[in-house]
């Protein structure tokens, strides 16, 4: 008897211990409204399988879809479709490099962002021009450019940097 009443306990904490340590139970699919359910169909038949955490973020992907104007719709459906015709080396890369991203300090992935910004500003002739240059680089020049830019004084970033958008510093 105190065998079994042992492992009925052992049973209970087992099943118990998910609610103790504070895991959320996802949402079923019928209490997603109208909304929610229309965006997220493709999903229907796989809903309760995901974890709580990623129904979450499906359904703040859902919401915030809501909020798009057709413009920005179209804008995503264009970079999804992108995405979908990437190869799947291409597309694990970019996981991979976000997941390192993801990884820096905030400070850091604000200098990123950052210089990202002042690179998308940059007319496009100039973007190619750039991206073209850094391309046709070797990893050990890459090197060296990226250690000449930190040590220039601002003074001459901002001459090399003529537009005056030249990246922040560190």
């Amino acid at each position: 008897m105190n065998k079994l009443l042992g492992l009925l306990t052992i049973i209970l904490i087992l099943c118990v211990s998910p609610l103790a340590w504070g895991e959320q139970a996802g949402v079923p699919w019928n209490q997603l409204n109208k909304d929610e359910q229309q965006i997220l169909n493709p999903l229907r038949e796989r809903w309760d399988t995901f974890p709580a955490e990623r129904q979450e973020r499906l359904r703040n992907g859902a919401q915030k879809w809501q909020r798009m104007a057709p413009e920005e719709r179209q804008e995503a459906r264009e970079r999804f479709r992108k995405w979908r015709d990437l190869p799947p080396e291409q597309r694990e890369d970019i996981r991979r490099r976000f997941g390192q991203f993801r990884q820096l300090p905030p400070q850091e992935q604000e200098r990123i962002r950052q210089r990202f910004k002042w690179f998308r500003q940059l007319p496009p002739e100039e973007r190619r021009t750039l991206r073209g240059k850094w391309q046709s680089m070797t990893p050990e020049e890459r090197r060296g450019f990226r250690a000449r830019m930190r040590s220039m004084p601002p003074r001459e970033r901002r001459e090399f940097f003529p537009r005056g958008g030249a990246p922040r510093e560190r």
